[in-house]
């Protein structure tokens, strides 16, 4: 298949895929004689992959150690499993940032009485920098 069939399969836009294989977690695949590139199955599934974990957060680094070790399937599954949790601490604190966020918007909207700029909670609470 061509990359925009890879495309379509995987649900993946063509620049990121050849971002990816530029990044070295996708193969370069081989090409046609008219240098067009040829992509199988295995390369549905490795992509499939990718974009899952990416979905998930996990940065390029991680992808790339998490795809070496798929290749390894009587090794330990420690790395994997550390690499998870660093992640699930990463998501955890942004929504602890997140609902931190949430709470600053709803007071400042709760306060606000809707009345002229020059009395608005809103730039007024902004104005208060907590740097």
């Amino acid at each position: 298949m061509q990359i925009g069939d890879l495309s379509r399969h995987a649900g993946v836009n063509i620049e990121t895929i050849r971002y990816y294989e530029r990044a070295g977690v996708l193969p370069v695949p081989a090409r046609q004689g008219n240098g067009r590139r040829i992509y199988g199955e295995a390369d549905v599934r490795r992509l499939g992959f990718i974009r899952h974990a990416r979905d998930l957060g996990f940065d390029l680094q991680s992808v790339r150690t998490l795809l070496a070790l798929q290749e390894q399937p009587e090794a330990s599954c420690t790395d994997a499993s550390r690499i998870a949790q660093a992640q699930l601490d990463e998501v955890e604190r942004r929504l602890a940032q997140l609902q931190s966020l949430r709470a600053e918007l709803s007071r400042m909207v709760a306060e606000c009485r809707k009345g002229v700029v020059a009395e608005c909670r809103v730039i007024e609470a902004l104005n208060t920098s907590p740097f």
